[in-house]
Formats: C-alpha cells, structure tokens, sequence
C-alpha cells in the first residue's frame, strides 16, 4: 500500500493538474478543509474561466476540443458543447450540496492569500490556459 501512495503522490505531484489543484492545496493549508470537497466546489468555476479565456485568448486550443468531448460524455449527447459540460458539472455539485468555501472560514479578506498561493503553486502551471488574478478572484466570489 505505502508503494502504490508513493507513486500514486509522485504522479501527481508530476502531472501539474491545473487550476483546481492549485487552489485546493493552498486553500485545503489555509481552511483546513477537505481536499475533495474544494475540488468538487471549484471544478465547474475552473471549467468555466477556462473555457472563457481559451475561447477568448486561444480559441484553436484544443483543450476547448476536449472540454466539448468531456461534455458528450457526461451528458451522453453526441452535440454538447463545452458549456453543457459546465452546466453538469455545476447542476452535479449543488445536488451532492457541496458547501461554499464560506463554510470553512473564508471570506474575501483570503482573496489577496489565496490567490498569491495559487499562482505559485505546481499544480497551477499545468493549467492548459494561464488565469489572471481578476480571473482567479472572480473564481474564489463564485466559490464562497
């Protein structure tokens, strides 16, 4: 067991996971909440910011192609759009009644903390789109 935790934790720690990562280690330190739940809450907003600024800034990315591919398969309809995967995923989150960052203490005092964590942590570089602090604060006001 303590083999397969090394390399399942070595893997991660390689596969710079995106921005719910690089929220949740800083803010699961900060709140001192359970990883999951801060995944869950922030995977549906980290979707949506990601879909805006590739749509925007890099729209022959193809992680815009792979968001729509995400959403066939959670909705099992073969013409989903990135933004019904968002829709799922969000609809998902509020009927498992995962709670708001709010719950566990934060509050837009965090913000300026948060997002400094974030921005610096590993897992955040592996983002397939570079997010800016009004994005990833605009990410924290939809969370709480």
């Amino acid at each position: 067991m303590s083999l397969a935790s090394l390399f399942g934790g070595m893997a991660l720690a390689n596969a710079t996971l995106g921005a719910v990562h690089g929220f949740a280690g800083p803010l699961g330190g900060m709140l001192h909440a359970p990883h999951g739940a801060l995944c869950a809450r922030l995977l549906p907003l980290v979707m949506e910011a990601n879909v805006k600024a590739l749509e925007t800034r890099q729209p022959n990315h193809p992680a815009i192609k792979r968001f729509t591919e995400i959403a066939q398969i959670l909705t099992g309809e073969k013409q989903a759009t990135a933004l019904d995967g968002l829709k799922w995923t969000s609809e998902l989150v509020e009927a498992l009644e995962i709670p708001g960052l709010s719950q566990y203490g934060m509050g837009e005092e965090n913000f300026p903390e948060a997002i400094e964590k974030t921005m610096k942590a590993n897992s955040f570089k592996g983002n397939p789109v570079p997010l800016n602090a009004e994005e990833l604060r605009e990410i924290l006001e939809k969370a709480l």
